[in-house]
This record gives structure tokens, C-alpha cells and sequence, in this order.
């Protein structure tokens, strides 16, 4: 969370649709390699639209991670990826961006975007030629631009039923069937891009089957992410994506056509030796997750989540979800006149049916601040507002049932904000990678015991390392623990 939660969530150009994936099907046909290019070619051009959009994406994901170790590994994975293409001409741009989300996008000028977090996130080369592959073939396939035809039918179709139709039931029929349909052409983006993009990566001699592997791990890592609140199986037929227990599905069965579960290229040591000491996680200067703490240094501020709580910070908020989903939590910042009072500032419509009788007046930890009660059809509401300094801090408190635990939740956590101390802003650094050798002895419990500042240390580490739940370590194995 950082000063960026002043603006709105970013609204993407309608020209340069994102074919953003945050996620990795189908498969082409296996065909002979091409012959390597002379010399790869990344020099994109960039109209004034698409420069403006690659600053609005920096600024969202935190600005461009520089670490030259692993730019060199992208830059020989991409031209190796071109070089297998269909297309070798085409030129590509990798950014690495600040981010510790796990995320990658592409633009249709070839500019490719992968977070630092979903490169910490995978085991080897392959996985993440995978994913560079996966987003070139949105670049090939021209998503972007079909996609934008796409939107810009389903818009007119939107204002002609909205305007000409007299059935309120029936206009709302067809506005979902138009959403239906668009969600289904994304859905079949994403399949084709999956297919293109496996059948990339095999040609250049990478194992295609890390494209299953990192959909595997990218499920594992946003279910514990979620706090276990879904069933990932279940499709969301609204979503852009297809459901991903059926895109790994997809993806084994592509990559059988090209070799045996051994065959390809994995590179695990030259990857692992890349990525040792990458930032991982928040930047601590954009505020950072500790466990069940919240710091932001910059801002100098701390709070610390409930028990069972896990703690996500994103770019518009810190979301909070209790394990099993039956409580959530979320902090952000809002802009208040200072003139106006926080009780008023609550009851002033921005959140439906709350109840204004609630309204109480507080001190938190020495800062004014109040506090009201909304009711909702399945969650019942517990909301804060917090003036710390010019700025006004807001908790949202939800709970599918209202609880002496829940109501307990709430307070406690409003009363662990506090202004940060002179040490601890100067001891906030970043939580990094390291890749160690497994000494004799080791085992999965006993290496997440030295994993720093996680909550679920032991499922971290399993996730980090690609290792299912029976996976036993070996002496000399080479393994990522996170560290201060």
C-alpha cells in the first residue's frame, strides 16, 4: 500500500488492452526448430499511447526492478524463445517490475512485463521461458487488438439493448449474455495463448512441461494467498481465465506431444543461481507484511492483523482473510476535508446500510477516530477511521457472522496502530531470496524454520521449492529459503 491508493485502480488505454495474465492448454501442432536468428532484435517501437502506457504500468507495480543478473538470464531465455518462433523478426522488450505480486502481461508492441514476485515464484529456466513464451503468443496471436475489436461490439450491443429495451428482464438477459460471451473469448485467448506459447518454448529445447509445473505452483501460492476461501476447481464462468486445475490439464497433455516427462531443458542451477538475493515480497518503502504485521516506514505506521489472519498488501489496500474464509479485513486510506468529522465522514453514504445509531466517537493510540456498524445481506461490517496526521486511515472489519471473536478482531487490531519508532524505520529492509545447499539432516520443517518474517513458514517453502506435500529433501539439495 503506498500513496498510489490515492487513484482509482489503473484504467488501461483501450488501444493497448493488456493481455494480462497473472497466470499460465491447447497446443500447436510440434514442428523442427527454426533456424536461430543472426541477431535478436529488442528494439520495440513505442508510439506516444504505448509510452504512456508503460509508465502508468511502472507506477502501478512499483517501477522496474534492476538486477542485471537476471536480466541476462531473460534476455538469453526471450532470444532463444524467438529464435523457435514463428516469428524471429518480431522484436521484444522485457521490464521487471518491483512488484511482489505474481503477475505477467504483455503489450501488442512486443513490451513484455514480468513481476519480480512470480520470478522468485518459479523453480527453473523452464518455467519461466513458459511464461515468457505464453505472453509472446499474446503478442503473435494479436489478442490485444482482437480483443478491442471484441469490447467495442459488445459495447455498441450493451447501448442498443440498454437503450432500446422495455423488459427490464430481458435487457438484463442480454447484458449477461454479452458478458458471457466476452468472458468466453478471453477464456479461448488464454487457451490458444497457452498452446502457442508451450509449443514455443519445446521448440527451443526448453522441458514443456514447466508450463504445468508453475500453474501448479501459481495455484498453490494464491490459495494460500486467499486463506484457503475457494475451491480453485470451481470456474467462474465471468472469469477472463479458465479455471487452472484445467489449463494444467491442458498444458500436460500439450507438452506430451513434444517429449517424455524427462525430455527438454530445465536449467534449475543457472535459474536458482540468478534469482539468489531478489527482493522478495513488498518494497519496504511502499510499506511491507511481517507475519501478521503491517509497517510502512515512509508513512511510519504499524498495525498487526488478527490471529489465523493472513495479510496481503496489494497497490489499492492491505487485505486481511481469517483461515477458512469466515472473516476479512481491509486497510486503505481515504481523502477526508479536514474540516468534515470522522463520524460524519462514515454516515456520509460512501458505504450502504450503516447504521448511524452506531456512530461512537474514539481515541486510538492517541489519534482521533470513530467507529460505526453496517449490515449486509451475508456480511455484517465493523468500519474505522483513523486520522493520522493529514491523512485518514480506514479498517473494514467483515464477518460472514457477528461474534464476540469477530467484534474482539476488530478491536484489537484498531488498537495495535502505532507510530513506527526511529529504529524500527531504520531497521525496515526487504525480506530476500537465498538458495542454499540442504546439509545432511535437513528436512522441510527444519529449513521453513529459518525462513524470516512469514506467516505458514513450512507451506511457503514448499510452494517456493515446487514440492508437494510428501517431498522429502535430499543433502545437497538445492532449495530457496527466504531471509532478512
Amino acid at each position: 500500500m503506498s500513496r498510489r491508493l490515492w487513484a482509482a485502480p489503473v484504467l488501461l488505454c483501450a488501444a493497448l488492452v493488456l493481455a494480462a495474465c497473472g497466470d499460465i492448454g491447447r497446443f500447436q501442432t510440434a514442428s523442427p526448430a527454426p533456424s536461430p536468428a543472426a541477431k535478436p532484435n529488442r528494439t520495440v517501437a513505442q508510439s506516444p499511447a504505448a509510452e504512456k502506457e508503460h509508465e502508468r504500468i511502472l507506477s502501478s507495480y512499483g517501477g522496474a526492478y534492476d538486477d542485471p543478473k537476471l536480466e541476462a538470464l531473460i534476455g538469453k531465455t526471450v532470444d532463444r524463445l524467438v529464435a523457435a518462433s514463428d516469428r524471429p523478426d518480431q522484436a521484444y522488450k522485457v521490464t521487471i517490475l518491483n512488484s511482489g505480486a505474481v503477475n505477467a502481461f504483455a503489450l501488442p508492441t512486443g513490451q513484455l512485463y514480468v513481476t519480480r514476485g512470480l520470478i522468485a515464484l518459479a523453480c527453473d529456466t523452464s518455467e519461466l521461458s513458459s511464461v515468457l513464451s505464453h505472453e509472446m503468443a499474446h503478442v503473435l496471436a494479436k489478442h490485444a487488438s482482437i480483443r478491442e475489436d471484441q469490447a467495442r461490439q459488445a459495447a455498441v450491443v450493451t447501448r442498443v439493448v440498454t437503450e432500446m429495451g422495455s423488459d427490464p428482464d430481458l435487457t438484463a438477459l442480454a447484458l449477461a449474455k454479452t458478458k458471457l460471451t466476452m468472458a468466453s473469448f478471453s477464456r479461448t485467448q488464454e487457451f490458444e495463448a497457452d498452446g502457442i506459447g508451450v509449443g514455443i518454448s519445446a521448440r527451443a529445447h526448453f522441458d514443456p512441461f514447466g508450463a504445468a509445473r508453475f500453474l501448479s505452483a501459481m495455484e498453490r501460492n494464491a490459495e494460500l494467498k486467499a486463506g484457503k476461501i475457494s475451491d480453485p476447481r470451481a470456474q467462474d464462468f465471468l472469469s477472463s481465465h479458465p479455471a487452472t486445475p484445467e489449463r494444467v490439464a491442458n498444458a500436460q497433455n500439450s507438452a506430451r506431444q513434444y517429449t517424455s516427462p524427462e525430455g527438454g531443458e530445465r536449467d534449475r542451477d543457472t535459474y536458482l543461481a540468478a534469482i539468489d538475493n531478489i527482493v522478495y515480497g513488498e518494497d519496504p518503502s511502499e510499506g511491507f507484511v511481517r507475519g501478521r504485521r503491517f509497517l510502512h516506514p515512509k508513512l511510519g505506521f504499524t498495525f498487526a492483523a488478527p490471529e489465523n489472519f493472513t495479510l496481503d498488501n496489494t497497490a489499492q489496500a492491505v487485505i486481511g482473510v481469517r483461515e477458512g474464509g469466515t472473516q476479512a479485513m481491509r486497510f486503505d486510506v481515504v481523502r477526508v476535508p479536514a474540516e468534515q468529522t470522522l463520524g460524519d465522514y462514515l454516515n456520509s453514504g460512501w458505504m450502504d446500510n450503516v447504521d448511524k445509531a452506531s456512530t461512537e466517537d474514539l481515541t486510538i493510540g492517541g489519534f482521533p477516530a470513530a467507529s460505526a456498524v453496517a449490515h449486509g445481506d451475508q456480511w455484517q461490517f465493523k468500519v474505522y477511521a483513523l486520522r493520522f496526521g493529514s491523512d485518514v486511515y480506514r479498517f473494514i472489519f467483515a464477518a460472514k457472522q457477528k461474534s464476540t471473536e469477530s467484534d474482539r478482531n476488530a478491536r484489537e487490531t484498531v488498537n495495535s496502530f502505532r507510530r513506527l519508532t526511529l529504529e524500527e524505520i531504520q531497521a525496515a529492509r526487504p525480506l530476500r531470496i537465498k538458495v542454499i545447499n540442504a546439509q545432511p539432516g535437513d528436512t522441510v520443517e527444519s529449513l521453513s524454520h529459518r525462513m524470516a518474517g512469514l506467516d505458514r513458514p513450512m507451506d511457503r517453502f514448499r510452494i517456493l521449492n515446487g514440492l508437494d506435500a510428501h517431498a522429502q529433501i535430499k543433502a545437497r539439495d538445492r532449495v530457496k529459503i527466504v531471509v532478512d
